[in-house]
């Protein structure tokens, strides 16, 4: 493995040529497969600090665990990774300073490391070190003379400064997508201490501040809850991926009364004209893409799967539309990822990579 920071998008799944290869292994076609992953390590593979779920060797193991290949140096070169991440994270932790969104979530940081670990098959004390550190996230922390949650960070999702931080609340690369990769450990028997309490936390907190992107310092002061945004549903943020989210912590927690209220907000969501038309691409993850994938893992997990037939029908029509218009052809934002919705099929597990299973 090159130990590098600055390397060719090739090796990035979002939207290189490793994103292209998931389709193909999904597909059963091989050959093209292997044309795009040697694409994707002509390079070197990173190992450094921008390794990440998407990014890298952990990207590689992802792709290549799909068709059942990826090898011990692989594995080696993610484990170091991991545990070069870990040991970050406990310093800043110490330091007393509030975490990067890049710390702990799942595009860049130990949110996606543990969604990789948890893909192994096993529980391992190093995923068990992952889930501990994301634990203990819903502790809350003091800083400048107040106290904020765990996952506070002082810039956004681009690096940009935001003046009294915030709590971002999505998928991508907020609590939503913490909770869900804790809900999903324990669906599949790995726990660690406080790990029930972390999901009722995040759960709650969602509860209250999932209506936003983001919680800005003012409205945590704020003695009303915020008003619920009008913004885009989709995947990375907004409601769809948190119901999932909530649906997945309602599992996790065998709370029926969480699981109908996520469901019932889905389907709301998605038959409401107005949040229909903020929509305005295919793509895995802000448009039509992702919400049918979504959708799919929703209805599976209901106790009532038929009432989201029609809605399943609808995005279907609507991502079949809108798939050519795509301009990139990666996983993440184009013409990959959205056929791999479009096909409906889950045979490697590829939904995984969203913690939409």
């Amino acid at each position: 493995m090159t130990e590098t920071t600055d390397l060719p998008r090739t090796q990035d799944l979002s939207e290189g040529a490793l994103g292209m290869a998931l389709l193909h292994i999904e597909r059963g076609d091989l050959p093209t497969a292997r044309r795009h992953l040697a694409q994707a390590v002509a390079g070197g593979v990173s190992a450094g600090g921008n390794a990440s779920l998407f990014h890298g060797a952990p990207a590689l193991e992802f792709v290549l665990s799909r068709a059942g290949h990826a090898g011990p140096d692989v594995r080696e070169a993610v484990d170091r990774v991991v545990d070069a991440r870990l040991a970050s994270a406990h310093r800043r932790q110490a330091s007393g300073h509030l975490p990067q969104l890049a710390e702990f979530d799942l595009i860049r940081g130990l949110t996606g490391l543990g969604t990789l670990l948890l893909t192994r098959g096993a529980a391992s004390p190093r995923l068990e070190e992952v889930l501990a550190y994301l634990v203990s996230l819903a502790q809350p922390v003091r800083f400048e003379d107040r106290e904020l949650p765990g996952w506070w960070s002082p810039v956004g999702p681009g690096g940009e400064e935001m003046a009294g931080g915030h709590g971002n609340n999505g998928v991508a690369h907020g609590i939503a997508g913490v909770l869900a990769v804790l809900s999903l450990a324990a669906r599949h028997q790995v726990q660690v201490p406080g790990q029930q309490d972390a999901i009722e936390t995040f759960a709650r907190w969602l509860d209250t501040y999932g209506c936003c992107y983001w919680t800005t310092r003012d409205q945590l002061s704020a003695a009303q809850p915020p008003e619920p945004e009008p913004a885009r549903p989709s995947w990375c943020y907004g409601q769809p991926g948190i119901a999932r989210t909530q649906q997945l912590a309602a599992l996790a927690l065998n709370d029926p009364v969480r699981r109908r209220a996520a469901e019932d907000a889905f389907l709301r969501t998605l038959t409401d004209p107005v949040h229909l038309g903020r929509i305005t691409d295919a793509s895995l993850c802000h448009g039509w893409a992702g919400l049918v994938a979504i959708a799919r893992a929703v209805a599976d997990d209901s106790s009532t799967p038929d009432r989201f037939t029609p809605l399943i029908e609808d995005l279907n029509r609507r991502l079949a539309a809108g798939l050519k218009k795509l301009p990139k052809p990666g996983f993440m934002e184009g013409r990959s990822g959205a056929r791999l919705a479009l096909d409906g099929t889950n045979i490697t597990g590829w939904t995984s990579a969203l913690l939409i299973t």
